[in-house]
């Protein structure tokens, strides 16, 4: 993560990894011989790549090009190559995505957590038959690494490998409480995105809810990200910082049932720590 304070994962986005290469490769000689710095073969494959999100994971070339900045000739050899390795897929409708041999690759990713968590989680979403996500920081955001749901959970907005704002959800809530004060201090000085009429924005009154959510050591969300659904969420606290979150998301006319949930959050949280030190 990018906190620098001992955190065990450092989980980075296609797009942000394409930034990486722009900044260490942008001398590097690109098709022809000709130098474009800031756009070397490495930074606009990774660009590429990155113009597949949660929200399009599925693009046709125009769509790409425009997305990564790429020329569209170029995508276009680039894309060709990339389906050639199975990095990228072609749809029966002309669109591509994301192919298996990244996804393969994906998989050799550092990070013990969504292992070594998996067993809570299924074991929360059988006592609730909710949906239960763990998460963790990447930046500003919160990115879920896994989730588990049933057919009649509330239908969200998260899914694994999503990225969410971290004042708007209760995962996100919860590792926002627990960073060090610079960090909220920026965090706050921010214009922060309003997903829904009941998300708080307001630096001082969500300063004061952080602090509250660190006191007592859970969050709880009501509307915040989506209308219709609330949250309680704990970290995973090991070596006195937490590695990520564990949350469960029910209907709103359930919110009663928020303060039901933290006594096994917690108890979950305390043993997906434990098997984690193991």
């Amino acid at each position: 993560m990018a906190n620098g304070e001992g955190t065990s994962f450092a989980f980075h986005s296609v797009k942000e990894w394409a930034r990486i290469a722009i900044d260490i490769d942008e001398e590097a000689p690109v098709a022809g011989g000709s130098r474009d710095p800031g756009r070397s073969v490495t930074s606009r494959v990774l660009a590429i790549l990155g113009a597949f999100d949660t929200a399009h994971p599925h693009l046709t070339l125009t769509e790409i090009s425009r997305r990564s900045g790429v020329a569209l000739t170029t995508a276009h050899r680039l894309v060709r190559e990339l389906q050639e390795s199975q990095a990228l897929s072609r749809d029966d409708d002309g669109r591509f995505h994301i192919g298996l041999r990244l996804w393969e690759l994906g998989q050799l990713a550092p990070g013990r957590l969504p292992e070594v968590a998996r067993p809570w989680l299924q074991e929360l979403f059988g006592n609730t038959g909710e949906n239960v996500h763990l998460a963790v920081r990447d930046g500003l955001e919160v990115l879920y690494v896994d989730k588990v749901y049933g057919r009649r959970a509330v239908p969200i907005l998260s899914r694994t490998g999503g990225r969410l704002p971290m004042h708007a959800t209760g995962v996100g809530k919860v590792l926002l409480a627990y960073e060090n004060e610079w960090f909220i201090t920026s965090y706050l000085s921010r214009k922060l995105e309003r997903p829904t009429a009941h998300t708080v924005t307001e630096p001082g009154r969500l300063a004061r809810e952080l602090a509250a959510v660190r006191a007592q050591g859970y969050a709880f969300t009501y509307e915040e990200m989506t209308l219709g659904s609330c949250s309680a969420a704990v970290p995973i606290i090991v070596g006195d910082r937490p590695i990520g979150a564990i949350g469960v998301v029910l209907a709103s006319r359930r919110a009663r049932e928020l303060p039901q949930l933290v006594e096994p959050l917690v108890a979950g949280a305390a043993e997906i720590a434990q098997a984690y030190r193991q």
